[in-house]
């Protein structure tokens, strides 16, 4: 990024096309828990007035019946994706009963991984295939680390900018091969300095002490009830959290999409040691879809991704062979407590901003010894990150946070300044300003917000995020407008008689069509 993004963002400008920049195309998908009023997971079913979780493009479930997905289709702006997103909650908050929808990416009580009830999604081969993959990550890594919730950020630029692009770099590749080449680029830079939004927006430095039950920590004791980390930006992101220690010699290349797309390919038809000790099918159930590395590509732990759009039956890795990388998925976003949405305009400006710099900077591959930088960077900045006088690694060595973080903000600052220049508006180079004040002041962090709310309101996290899930419930629900809720209300009748369709066609034995999955 350091060296190359100012280049590019006045040979854009002298093309005149500068305004490509604020065209982007963005979507959000964002997890939450179902808890019930003393802040327990819930143990009911999906609620059917939120339709079929197979078969509704907006309303899912992710691991658990009781864990909500909200999808927005892709937006051309920030406030059209949290517009959408702001009504899928308020529809929602109607057929949810006595329940809160949680507010937090760190769970609610959850007294045992007995009581985390894994997601159902019919009797349809497609329904059982989904449901088995969730209890093979069950046995493979327990159910408790399933119930963490998140948000991802699905970023693209508009098609028009990439033919435009290349021919300014005068590139002869075929436009398939440019677009996938530079949102890899994009990666490359977001594992480089994804550590500043992991500062800059993590909100989980606590948890509630039953979600570490039983296994041993390093946390301290906040109170009875809750345990924490001083200094932690977000533990969902740590070790403790959503990462896989038995992912870490996968060795997954994000380099190219050649190598990325081998490497993974590799992984879901390598068989594991460990997972053919648990076994296929045993005593007539499924225990996971298959005994290798991967059972399938969404199992690999990553903060970012290069996603496309699949076709009926098609795997993820063969899309993006086929047809090249579509948009990027950006997973290191935690919920933020204290936003009725858990994410606002200002930081999703902000992360555009980021990742237009991201695709626009260094072109630069990522060798061992920066990838083992990376990861370090990572380690301390979720555990330690507003410590004082910490220090991170870089090109040049150890250097302060402070310093390695002003150097990327002045970056993005000049992609702001582009994006606003051409959109006639401040708000990019507001959001920069604003993270900015993090950088100089760390007790302005969500993360450090939510320690400090925690302590003065004497609750536990558990009482205190239930006490926000109801706050926020009461700012959305009133704003579902009656255009949303016959849309979703039909969405919803429309996928339960999709679902029931798939239920009622003729289809192979399960055996057959989980065979014929694997080995495609």
């Amino acid at each position: 990024m350091l060296a190359t993004l100012e280049q590019q963002l006045d040979r854009l400008t002298r093309a005149g096309q500068a305004d490509l920049l604020i065209r982007t195309r963005q979507g959000i998908e964002k997890e939450g828990l179902r808890a019930t009023a003393d802040a327990a997971i819930s143990q009911t079913p999906h609620p059917r007035g939120l339709g079929s979780t197979l078969t509704h493009d907006f309303i899912t479930t992710d691991y658990s019946e009781a864990l909500l997905e909200f999808i927005t289709p892709v937006q051309n702006s920030p406030a059209e994706a949290l517009d959408f997103l702001t009504q899928l909650h308020a529809f929602s908050f109607e057929q949810l009963g006595d329940e809160e929808l949680w507010c937090a990416s760190m769970p609610c009580e959850i007294p045992s991984e007995e009581a985390i009830p894994i997601a159902e999604y019919g009797s349809s081969n497609v329904g059982r295939l989904k449901h088995v993959y969730r209890q093979g990550l069950k046995y493979r890594y327990g159910k408790m680390m399933q119930t963490i919730a998140g948000i991802h950020y699905n970023f693209s630029m508009p098609d028009e900018f990439w033919p435009a692009w290349q021919q300014l770099e005068g590139n002869t590749d075929s436009l398939q091969a440019f677009r996938s080449a530079g949102y890899f680029r994009l990666i490359r830079n977001f594992r480089r300095y994804g550590w500043l939004l992991l500062y800059l927006f993590g909100a989980s430095p606590a948890l509630s002490a039953s979600f570490m039950s039983g296994r041993q920590h390093s946390l301290e004791q906040l109170d009875a009830d809750t345990l924490y980390l001083p200094y932690a930006t977000s533990l969902r992101m740590s070790d403790l959290g959503y990462s896989n220690k038995a992912q870490a010699d996968l060795n997954i290349c994000f380099n190219h999409l050649d190598s990325y797309a081998d490497s993974l390919h590799k992984a879901i038809h390598t068989s594991h040691p460990a997972y053919e000790e648990i076994g296929v099918e045993v005593n007539g159930h499924y225990r996971q879809l298959n005994t290798n590395v991967l059972q399938i590509e969404n199992e690999y732990y990553s903060d970012v991704r290069p996603k496309r759009v699949t076709e009926s039956g098609e795997k993820p890795v063969h899309a993006l062979m086929h047809r090249g990388v579509e948009y990027v998925e950006v997973r290191n976003t935690d919920i933020n407590p204290l936003l009725p949405l858990g994410i606002d305009e200002g930081q999703s400006r902000f992360i555009n901003a980021f990742l237009i710099s991201c695709l626009l900077g260094r072109a630069d591959d990522l060798d061992d010894q920066e990838c083992q930088r990376v990861t370090e960077n990572h380690s301390r900045i979720v555990n330690r990150g507003r410590e004082p006088g910490l220090t991170l690694f870089s090109c040049e060595g150890e250097v302060s946070r402070e310093t390695l973080a002003e150097k990327i903000l002045d970056q993005v600052a000049k992609t702001a300044e582009i994006l606003d220049a051409a959109e006639g508006s401040s708000a990019h180079t507001d959001a920069v300003a604003a993270q900015r004040e993090k950088i100089a002041n760390p007790a302005l962090t969500p993360s450090a917000q939510v320690l400090a709310a925690l302590r003065e309101s004497g609750l536990s996290h558990s009482e205190w995020v239930l006490q926000l899930s109801r706050q926020h419930r009461e700012t959305l629900q009133p704003q579902l407008t009656a255009e949303a809720r016959e849309r979703f209300t039909r969405a919803a009748a429309e996928s339960l008689q999709a679902q029931a369709a798939l239920e009622q066609a003729e289809q192979p034995a399960f055996a057959d069509f989980l065979a014929d999955y694997v080995a495609s």
